[in-house]
Formats: C-alpha cells, sequence, structure tokens
C-alpha cells in the first residue's frame, strides 16, 4: 500500500491521460466539494461535457473556483489531465499567488489500459490516438515535473497500486489552533538570559537547571505555554544560555517558538555560508564556540528546524517574528515566511543606511490578534489587534510579555544596555490618539472578535448604514460609550386571546437552569442612555470633554434626545446623587426610559398612529351606518344574505380601531419643554472602575435604584419570582395581567443573579391592547399566524448586541483608546440594521 502525504489545505494536481483513473482516484478520497473536474466545468459552460470546442471557456471557470477556494483557504483538488507543462504552470501561479502548498499525484497506467477504458465509456468518443499522444506528454514532461514548484510529486505505477493507494492529510505545521492556551508570549530575547529567567519567575514559571546551575527548562504550575517570538540570538551577553532555557522549555512541551531573522542568519553562518558579520552576529558566533560541538550540533538543529509563524487558539491567536499580514495567516511559502522573519519594508533606506519598514499593522483589520517583535519600540500597545513585544531589553530597556487571554503586559527591565541600538526607538508605529476616530476602523465588512460576544461579523451594508446614522445625527463620540441592545420578546402563547404571556417566559428560563428570575415593568417610553458626571471636572477627567457639560442623555441609536438636554441633566445630577456616594464614583451611566412616550415621538405618533386612528375613526362608522341602512331596506336576504356577517366584520375592525387609539393614547401626555418629563431608569451599567451589567445581578440593580427619591424619577416596579413554585408564577401573571389591563404595556423578566453567556438577558412579555400599537388594530384577528412567527434569528442578535455593549462598557473601563470602544459601540448600531422584523 503506497501511502500519499498531502496537504489538509492546499491545491492537488491529478495527472493522468484520459482513462488513467482520476475522476475515480478523486471520488475515492475526496468530497466532491474538495474536486474542481474539467470535465464538469466543460458541462457548465456548454451543457456538454464532451465538447471540446468550449475546453477555453472551461479553464477560465475552472481557474475562477480554484482561486476562490484557495483564498479561502480550502482543499483543492484539480481532476484534468494536466500531463502538459503549460496547463500545470498556469494553476501552479493560482496556487502561488495564494500562497498554498501544491502537491501533484500522477496516475501512471498502460496506454492498452488506457484506450480500453475510453473505448468502454459510452459518454467519450477519445480515439487511441489522443489517448497516446496525452501519454508522450506526460512522460516528457515526468523528468522536469520535480522542478515545476510542487512540494511534492507523488507517482502512482498502475492500477494496482492507484487502488492500493492511502490518502494521509498532513495538518501545515503553522496550524496549532487546537492549543488554546492560556500563554505567555515573550518577545525579543536576543542573547539576555539573566532578564529571561527574571521575566519567567515573575510570570510564576519554575525553572529547571542541570548540574552547573545552568537554566535548561521551565514549566509553568498553572500548565501555561510560552511563545517566543524570535530573535533569541546575537546582540547580548548569554546566547548559548538563552538558547539552552528556550530549546528544554520547547523540547518538554511547555514553549514554542517561531523562527526570527537573527535565528536565520546564525543558522546560515553556522553552516558555512557567506553572510555579513555585523548587528551581534559576532557575539552569538564567539558566545557559541565556547560551547562543545554537541551543544553546537542541537543549535543549529533547532534554530534551522523554527516555522515562520503559529496560527493558535482555534485561530485567535497568530504570532510571528515581524507580524502578518492577514491575508498570510496559516499559508506557507517563501513569501510568507520572509514577511513573517523581516517585515515589510518598503525598499528605502534611512540616514542610518537600515531598511525604512512598512506599518502593516496601520492598516491591519484581522480578527485574529497577532502579537510579534523584531522592531523595537519604546512600550508595548495595542494597534488595531496587534502588539508588538519587542521593547529593546539588549539597548537597556525592557523584556515584555503578554498573558493571553488575560491581555496583560508583564516585563522586567534591562540589567544594563547591552548593545547599541542601530537607531533610535520610538512608538509603533501606526499608534495613535485614544480619542483619535478613523473611518476605516468601522467602514467595510469586519469581523469583530471580542471576549464578551465572540467573533461577530459586520456586513458591509449594515456598517454603510450605521454610519449614515452616527456621522450625521450622533452626540459628541466621547460620551458615545454604550448604545442599548434589543431585546427579544417570549414565544407565542398557544391558546386564548393573547399572543404573549409570562408563563412563555418562566418555561424558557427554568429550562435555561435560571432558578429565580426578576420580573420589572416594562414603561412605554423611549430608551434613553444617561451618562451623569458629578461635574465638568469629572466629565474632563473621565470622558475627555471639555465644553463645560457634565452628562449626556442620548438615544438608542446615539442621538441626543433634546436641543438642550442641560436641565434634564442637571435635574438628573441632583436625583442620583445618593447613588454617586454609594458607589463612591464621580460619574455613572443608567440605561432608562425617558417618559412620556409623546415627549420624543409626538411627530411620530401624529403622522402614524394617530393618522391610522383618524382615519378609521371616520371611515368605519360610516361603513357601519351604510350597512345598517341596506340590511333596513332588505338588501340582507337572497343573494346578499351575507351582508349582516360584513356588518359585523365592519364592527368589529371600528371596535378595534377605538381600541388601538386608546392604546397609543394611554402613552400620550401633555409636555412643556422638558415639563412633565420623567426618567425610568432599570439599569445601572457602570461606574468608576466596574460595569455593573456585567457583575452585579439584577437583584442589585433595583436595590440601588431604589435608593432615588426625586421627582424625577418614575420607580420601576418589580417582583421577583421563584421558577419552582407554581403559587410564584401563577402571582407574576396575575400582576402582569393587572399591569397591562390598566395601560401598562408590559414586563421585562431577567435572572435575577448574574446570568450566563448563553442565556438571553431579558425577554419581553407585552400587553394585548399594547401590541395593536405593534401589529395593527386588527391583529387580534391573526393570532394564529402570528403564533408561528420565529424567534430564533431576533434572539441571536439580542444576545449578540448584548455582548457587544458589555464589551464597549469593558473596554472604556479598562481605559482602552475610544476608537476600540467604538468598534464595540458601531457594531451594535450596525447589527440593528439586519432585516429583522421589528415588530419582534
Amino acid at each position: 500500500m503506497t501511502e500519499l502525504r498531502l496537504p489538509a489545505r492546499g491545491l492537488i494536481l491529478l495527472v493522468g491521460v484520459s482513462g488513467s483513473g482520476k475522476s475515480t482516484f478523486a471520488a475515492q478520497h475526496f468530497a466532491p466539494t474538495e474536486v474542481i473536474s474539467s470535465d464538469w466545468c466543460r458541462g457548465i459552460v456548454s451543457d456538454d461535457q464532451t465538447d471540446q470546442s468550449a475546453t477555453p471557456d472551461a479553464y477560465d471557470v475552472l481557474q475562477y473556483i480554484v482561486d476562490t477556494r484557495l483564498r479561502r483557504g480550502l482543499l483543492t483538488v484539480v481532476d484534468a489531465t494536466n500531463v502538459q507543462p503549460s496547463a500545470r504552470a498556469a494553476l501552479i501561479e493560482v496556487g502561488r499567488e495564494h500562497d498554498v502548498l501544491i502537491d501533484a499525484v500522477v496516475l501512471e497506467v498502460p496506454d492498452s489500459v488506457a484506450v480500453q477504458r475510453n473505448l468502454e465509456r459510452a459518454d467519450r468518443n477519445l480515439g487511441p490516438g489522443t489517448v497516446k499522444r496525452q501519454a508522450q506528454d506526460l512522460r516528457r514532461s515526468l523528468k522536469r515535473i520535480k522542478k515545476e514548484g510542487f512540494r511534492r510529486v507523488h507517482l502512482l505505477n498502475g492500477p494496482e497500486e492507484i487502488d492500493a493507494a492511502r490518502i494521509v492529510r498532513e495538518q501545515p505545521w503553522n496550524d496549532r489552533t487546537e492549543l488554546t492556551g492560556p500563554f505567555d508570549l515573550i518577545g525579543d530575547v536576543h542573547g539576555c538570559a539573566c532578564e529571561l529567567s527574571s521575566l519567567l519567575l515573575k510570570l510564576g514559571w519554575e525553572l529547571e537547571y542541570d548540574d552547573a546551575g545552568r537554566a535548561v527548562g521551565a514549566a509553568h504550575p498553572q500548565r501555561r505555554t510560552a511563545v517566543f517570538v524570535g530573535d533569541l540570538v546575537d546582540r547580548g551577553p548569554d546566547t548559548p544560555g538563552v538558547l539552552r532555557l528556550v530549546m528544554g522549555m520547547v523540547s518538554s512541551g511547555s514553549a514554542l517558538c517561531v523562527a526570527g531573522n537573527h535565528e536565520a542568519k546564525l543558522v546560515r553562518a553556522l553552516r558555512g555560508k557567506r553572510v555579513t558579520v555585523n548587528h551581534g552576529l559576532a557575539e552569538s558566533l564567539e558566545q557559541l564556540e565556547a560551547e562543545d560541538e554537541r551543544f553546537r550540533r542541537d543549535a543549529l538543529e533547532f534554530m534551522d528546524g523554527l516555522i515562520s509563524h503559529y496560527v493558535l487558539d482555534e485561530g485567535r491567536l497568530v504570532v510571528a517574528h515581524a507580524g502578518l499580514k492577514e491575508k498570510y495567516h496559516g499559508r506557507t511559502s517563501r513569501r510568507v515566511r520572509d514577511f513573517a522573519l523581516n517585515g515589510e519594508t518598503t525598499g528605502q533606506k534611512d540616514q542610518d543606511g537600515l531598511p525604512v519598514r512598512g506599518a502593516w499593522q496601520t492598516d491591519y483589520r484581522g480578527g485574529a490578534t497577532v502579537v510579534y517583535g523584531h522592531t523595537p519600540v519604546t512600550a508595548a500597545e495595542w494597534v488595531n489587534n496587534t502588539m508588538c513585544l519587542d521593547t529593546g531589553a539588549v539597548f537597556g530597556g525592557e523584556l515584555s510579555s503578554l498573558r493571553y487571554p488575560e491581555q496583560q503586559i508583564v516585563s522586567v527591565p534591562a540589567q544594563r544596555q547591552w548593545y547599541p541600538p542601530p537607531r533610535p526607538i520610538g512608538p509603533v508605529a501606526g499608534g495613535r490618539a485614544g480619542s483619535a476616530l478613523k473611518i476605516t476602523d468601522v467602514i467595510g465588512q469586519r469581523w469583530l472578535q471580542t471576549e464578551h460576544a465572540g467573533k461577530v461579523k459586520i456586513p458591509e451594508q449594515n456598517a454603510a448604514a450605521a454610519l449614515e446614522v452616527m456621522s450625521r445625527y450622533a452626540v459628541d463620540p466621547r460620551w458615545l460609550v454604550y448604545l442599548p441592545p434589543t431585546m427579544s420578546p417570549v414565544p407565542a402563547t398557544a391558546v386564548g386571546e393573547h399572543l404573549e404571556r409570562p408563563e412563555q417566559a418562566f418555561e424558557d428560563y427554568a429550562s435555561w437552569g435560571v432558578q429565580r428570575v426578576v420580573c420589572q415593568e416594562k414603561h412605554m417610553g423611549s430608551r434613553a442612555i444617561a451618562v451623569i458626571a458629578k461635574d465638568a471636572a469629572a466629565a474632563q477627567r473621565r470622558f475627555g470633554i471639555d465644553d463645560g457639560f457634565a452628562g449626556m442623555i442620548y438615544t438608542r441609536t446615539g442621538r441626543q434626545f433634546f436641543e438642550d438636554v442641560t436641565p434634564l441633566v442637571e435635574g438628573l445630577r441632583d436625583a442620583v446623587a445618593p447613588l454617586l456616594e454609594s458607589l463612591e464614583s464621580d460619574w455613572l451611566m443608567l440605561d432608562c426610559e425617558l417618559l412620556p412616550w409623546s415627549a420624543k415621538a409626538e411627530e411620530l405618533i401624529k403622522h402614524q398612529y394617530a393618522a391610522v386612528g383618524a382615519a378609521a375613526g371616520a371611515a368605519l362608522p360610516a361603513a357601519v351606518s351604510l350597512l345598517d341602512q341596506a340590511a333596513a331596506r332588505g338588501f340582507g336576504a337572497g343573494p346578499l344574505h351575507d351582508l349582516g356577517q360584513l356588518r359585523d366584520a365592519v364592527a368589529q375592525r371600528l371596535q378595534n380601531a377605538w381600541a388601538f387609539r386608546d392604546a397609543y393614547a394611554r402613552y400620550c401626555a401633555p409636555a412643556d419643554g422638558l415639563t412633565g418629563v420623567t426618567l425610568a431608569p432599570f439599569q445601572v451599567l457602570a461606574s468608576e472602575g466596574e460595569v455593573h451589567t456585567l457583575t452585579k445581578s439584577n437583584a442589585w440593580h433595583m436595590e440601588q435604584l431604589a435608593q432615588l427619591d426625586h421627582p424625577l424619577i418614575t420607580a420601576t416596579r418589580h417582583r421577583y419570582v421563584d421558577l419552582a413554585s407554581p403559587a410564584e408564577w401563577e402571582a407574576a401573571a396575575q400582576w402582569w395581567a393587572d399591569l397591562t389591563v390598566s395601560g401598562g404595556e408590559g414586563m421585562v423578566v431577567k435572572p435575577a443573579d448574574v446570568a450566563q453567556r448563553r442565556v438571553q438577558p431579558g425577554l419581553k412579555v407585552r400587553g394585548r391592547e399594547y401590541l395593536r400599537i405593534i401589529y395593527g388594530p386588527d391583529y387580534t384577528d391573526s393570532l394564529d399566524l402570528l403564533r408561528r412567527r420565529k424567534l430564533g434569528k431576533k434572539r441571536q442578535m439580542a444576545q449578540r448586541e448584548h455582548g457587544l455593549g458589555i464589551q464597549a462598557l469593558a473596554d472604556f473601563i479598562g481605559g482602552e483608546p475610544l476608537w476600540k470602544v467604538h468598534q464595540s459601540v458601531f457594531a451594535i448600531l450596525a447589527l440593528e440594521s439586519d432585516p429583522v422584523d421589528p415588530r419582534l
């Protein structure tokens, strides 16, 4: 049995004459979607797989599909004769463009076997001459095929060997996605062995020593894995000591290491290649000369075996010495290795004769975190989800590490300057002021990798819609560090006159393992986020606001509620003073409803809801009257016997219209400016040092808000339900019924304690009459249809937006730059542009 070791992701060309068994071989060893057949493409463009006149167009289609699959990182097998070098060359070039491994599998059979197989095929009309010409082309090209650009050429000789072949799919060496950490990522060491030992000890590692007292390994009690970004060698005082320690750690499985440009050059020097001895190479050669032959041999083998980069943590983390563009992640080619070891250069030299480096990280928008070194910087900092860890230890700076996924920087100072820097060390290229926002942060299709929402896709069209709102209508972006998420309703109740009932919420939460919930009165108002600072100085310190304002109240889409919110902000500051004191904070953020609804939605009510009510109030009574007159004249008999039914239906529509008018009228109240306006807070989102919506239970929020006793505050009534108690279910359902009958919108059910990530953060249960505003006056006549509504997409959106809101607040509290906070905020607004039924 012949074993073929083929790339799990890459390009495989099947090579053989017509009738050699390529299609049968492909069907046996690869999924149908992995195989692109020239015959199939010929059929696609001509409806006839044997139409040779369609071959040029078929190969255009084939190359397009191959190009697309390789760009997407998929294994692609080309089933075509490929017996001529020119045919193979075009496909090899496509593979090279995508930096993938390319293998050829050559299937050789006797000419007589191939001729006979073609004669037996009803769908083919290839004569013996064609097969023999193909065989001649194949035999002539086999002498040079290994030099065409294939990683490996696998030759299967004869039907028996072809049938007995076994395929083994090899993952790329850089694919260690199964390793999820936690990791300690360590920057350029450059021969600073003492500093490396100090850093490992500070990180909690336990060093292992040989009989001579030299560090030869390390292990972490929490089973962390160290990942070195390369450039272990050169310039520093003890390159052998660094190599000895790192080699031991890698050998034991407690560490990984990628190649740096200094290791690559040292390997060439040790192999006797001609190299320029500069940039600390002389020091390494001298230090290694003092070691024994075995150590030098082991060190050479270790450095020569280092790969260009690693993809870790299910694709969330990439480590490369000089960084790596997104399109190179997980790819394998000379170009990828060169970028990973040497970075991007402009082709120019600076005044010191050193290459001018390109700032690839400035344009990086990938979902994976990229950690690298190579170019020394004054401090490790984030630039577009990338971090440089070379903080110049050998030049007298620090040796730095990034704890992942904690994203904590740990550093130790250099003992001294061991080597003069070849050029002045500055901040990382592409860095910017934290408050500097760029349109490139939010436009186009993007993937956000977040801790609290997972990996979130932002489609380009959604981003464009959000940009329109954000750029034209939003408040000062320094206030805009959070937007509220959408919320899913409960599943429809199966029976009765209601579409939604509390029991459905209780059943859902019980099935998710929640033991206790809080039911909060759902106010019919306008969703408001209130950011209140104790004074202008606090606003400037925490938000960078320097215009004298000390707070802002904005809508769910980030717009300012009123032209002048100052009186409302000042009144709310007085109202929340007890809360600021108890939280020991000089600012806080509240999630609220602004009441009454008409204070903000007056124009909407007039032009949408009142217009429907007025039209119905004018037309339907007249229709009922006309039908009554018709019935009085005897038109209800004979063929018009259903006139009475029509009259009853119109009368019912009239009653529905009055109910619709009453429903929206309940939420309208006279207001003169801000007179009559109140706020109903139901959650304390954040204050100094803490994201309360993440760390505190909903019961805590209710207790804190109970402190607020002020004319501007409308309390949020609530009650708790033990989901193990049928009596409490029944009492809460009756409480909801009383709220809705008296004109309330309904209630929101939430876990009383801190919810797990997979649990819906809240479910809304709306009353029968309120839902007329949402679904229309006559919705009660269509309950059977509405009960078939689908909630899956709405619930997914609710959880994603909730997670993004927490992420934005966590980043803000954690001191992340405003542009990073805004990526999550902006994503919430973009997701709201999704085509989901707005009535849900």
